[in-house]
C-alpha cells in the first residue's frame, strides 16, 4: 500500500465521508427525518477516517485471519470512540453522544452494539473497501494526488477552525445554562429569559446545526436553548424591520 502523506490524507477523507454517509442514513432512519450529522460542517466525520486508517495500517497484516481482524478491529475502533468522547467532553464541557440507554455500555461512551458493528465494519474495510479504493487511487498520478491533497487540506483546516469556534461558543452557552440553573433568582417567572438575554446577548450565532446533529446536547438544557432561539429570532426580526424602514 502506498504510504505517502498525500495518499493517507485522501484516504482519511474518503473514509470520513463514507462514515458520514452511514451516520446520516442511520440517524435519519431512526429519527424519521433528515439529520446532518457530524462535528464539522463538511460531509465527513473524522473519527471514521482515523479509525479506518488505524484498521488499515495495523490489521492488513492479519488479512488471512478474519476472526482476528474482526476482534482487533472492534477493540481498536471502540477504544478510539471512547478516547474521542473523553477528549471532546473535557474540551467542550459536554458529552456529544451517550449510550447509557444501551445494554453493556462503558460510561455511556461505547456500547456492545457499536463495538460489534465496528468489528463488521473492519471486515468490510479490509476485504471490500480497501481493494476498490486502493485500485481507484492507484490510477491517479502523484502530482494530481498531491494537488488534490493540498486543496482538500486547506478546506478541511478552515472547516476545523470554524467548527471549533462554533463548538466552543456552544460550550460557553452550556456553562451559562448550568450556572443559571444554580441561581435561585432564575426561578422567578420571566427572570430566566432576562438573565439569558444579558448573559448570551454577545453571542451572535446560534449553534442550530450542532444541536440538530447531537440532540442530547440540547435535551439537558432544552428550556434555556429555546429561549436563546426566541431571542435570536427576535433580533433577526428587528434587523429586518430596520432595513425595511431605511429603504
Amino acid at each position: 500500500m502506498n504510504m505517502s502523506i498525500s495518499y493517507l490524507f485522501v484516504l482519511f477523507l474518503l473514509y470520513s465521508f463514507l462514515g458520514y454517509i452511514c451516520e446520516v442514513v442511520f440517524c435519519s432512519l431512526t429519527q424519521k427525518k433528515l439529520v446532518n450529522r457530524g462535528f464539522l460542517c463538511g460531509p465527513y466525520c473524522p473519527i471514521y477516517g482515523v479509525g479506518s486508517l488505524f484498521i488499515l495500517l495495523i490489521l492488513l497484516r492479519f488479512k488471512n485471519d478474519p476472526v482476528l481482524v474482526f476482534t482487533l478491529g472492534a477493540i481498536l475502533t471502540s477504544s478510539i470512540e471512547y478516547f474521542t468522547s473523553f477528549i471532546l467532553e473535557k474540551i467542550f464541557h459536554n458529552k456529544w453522544w451517550n449510550y447509557k440507554s444501551y445494554k453493556f455500555n462503558i460510561n455511556g461512551r461505547v456500547c456492545l452494539q457499536n463495538t460489534l458493528l465496528f468489528g463488521f465494519g473492519s471486515l468490510i474495510i479490509i476485504y471490500m473497501a480497501d481493494p476498490i479504493i486502493s485500485n481507484f487511487l492507484g490510477h491517479i498520478s502523484i502530482k494530481v494526488l498531491n494537488l488534490l491533497c493540498i486543496v482538500l487540506f486547506i478546506i478541511f483546516i478552515i472547516d476545523c477552525i470554524y467548527s471549533f469556534i462554533v463548538a466552543y461558543n456552544l460550550r460557553n452557552r452550556l456553562i451559562i445554562c448550568e450556572e443559571l440553573k444554580n441561581q435561585k433568582i432564575a426561578k422567578i417567572p420571566g427572570m430566566l429569559e432576562q438573565l439569558i438575554k444579558e448573559r448570551v446577548g454577545n453571542f451572535k450565532t446560534y449553534p442550530k446545526r450542532l444541536l440538530d446533529a447531537f440532540p442530547d446536547l440540547k435535551i439537558k438544557n432544552y428550556k434555556e436553548f429555546e429561549l436563546m432561539k426566541k431571542l435570536r429570532d427576535k433580533n433577526k426580526h428587528k434587523k429586518k424591520t430596520r432595513k425595511r424602514k431605511k429603504r
